[in-house]
């Protein structure tokens, strides 16, 4: 079972996240802010992050270059996911190192599928 953490600040946008990863049988693992998220990417090892580029206190960009910094998170796959969607913003966090970025809002329908695409899981023909 694929692992995800999911660092968004916003509760309903998380909660939705959510949801959708526990039906494409994935684990969600939520964090509501870059301390907590970047302390269970240590702790829970997972198989993927997505990440919220406008968070409180930090940004995308900053989280994803802390985990890179560390040994035990460096080769975690990111995904940014973002309202910001313009073609330079979109070629700036690709050029950190992300596997991706996804816009907001999503289609819920698909979101499982963009992401498994940008990380380069199996996608399945459901």
């Amino acid at each position: 079972m694929k692992r995800i953490v999911i660092m968004e600040d916003e509760p309903d946008i998380r909660e939705l996240i959510a949801i959708c990863v526990e039906l494409a049988g994935w684990e969600p693992i939520e964090a509501s802010g870059a301390g907590q998220g970047l302390e269970l990417a240590a702790r829970e090892r997972p198989d993927a992050v997505l990440l919220d580029v406008m968070m409180p206190g930090t940004d995308g960009p900053a989280i994803l270059a802390a985990l890179r910094s560390r040994d035990d998170t460096r080769g975690i796959p990111v995904v940014f996911i973002t309202a910001k969607t313009d073609p330079a913003t979109r070629t700036t966090l690709e050029g950190l190192g992300a596997a991706g970025v996804i816009e907001k809002p999503f289609n819920t329908g698909s979101l499982t599928r963009q992401i498994s695409e940008l990380i380069g899981w199996p996608v399945s023909d459901d």
